[in-house]
């Protein structure tokens, strides 16, 4: 166990993924990062005026730039902000159609090499290693419902992929959100 420059403790802890096979995979965690209500809040302006910048933070929360910048610092170096990438509509850019595939896969292979054959296809936005009947959700995207045949196609081109089952998202009723969790945050003990 590590301690980093705040204190907090670093556990790495390696979780099997197939037995007797040098294809496992490594997660590690950190200890939570302790946000407060000023944090909160600028995760909320940046979240809803991404380009904002700090100095119209700092003159929009009433607070020193430097606070701002110190604060942003400290939330990116800790994964709390993983990102000030801009949000992409795929269907926007002309893939309309949205699916969750749940893959079943060899286990002696391990997943490395299916996330690796899934990596290279760009219609794959999101990979999940899940536990239950299937090994892993992958949300994908299509042009149409043929394009979608494709995908799937390229998908199951894999060798180590046993079945797919696919559900096409009919309605989006809420997007990825994070801002009731960061509220809640502020809260723990």
């Amino acid at each position: 166990m590590q301690r980093d420059n705040r204190g907090l403790r670093k556990v790495n802890t390696m979780l099997p993924v197939a037995p007797d096979n040098d294809d496992n995979m490594t997660m590690t965690t950190t200890q939570s990062t302790r946000i407060d209500d000023l944090d909160a809040r600028i995760i909320a302006l940046f979240t809803e005026q991404p380009s904002v910048g700090v100095l119209g933070a700092s003159r929009a929360l009433g607070v020193a730039r430097g606070t701002v910048q110190a604060r942003l610092d400290r939330l990116r170096s800790k994964g709390v902000i993983r990102s000030l990438a801009p949000t992409i509509d795929p269907a926007a850019l002309g893939y309309p159609v949205t699916a969750l595939c749940t893959l079943e896969i060899r286990q002696r292979s391990g997943h490395n090499s299916v996330v690796e054959h899934l990596t290279r296809i760009p219609e794959v936005l999101e990979i999940h290693s899940t536990t239950g009947r299937g090994d892993l959700i992958v949300r994908i995207v299509a042009t149409d419902n043929a394009d979608l045949g494709r995908v799937i196609d390229d998908i199951l081109a894999d060798t180590h992929v046993v079945r797919a089952s696919t559900s096409i998202c009919l309605v989006t009723h809420l997007e990825m959100r994070t801002d009731p969790l960061v509220q809640a945050a502020t809260h723990l003990p």
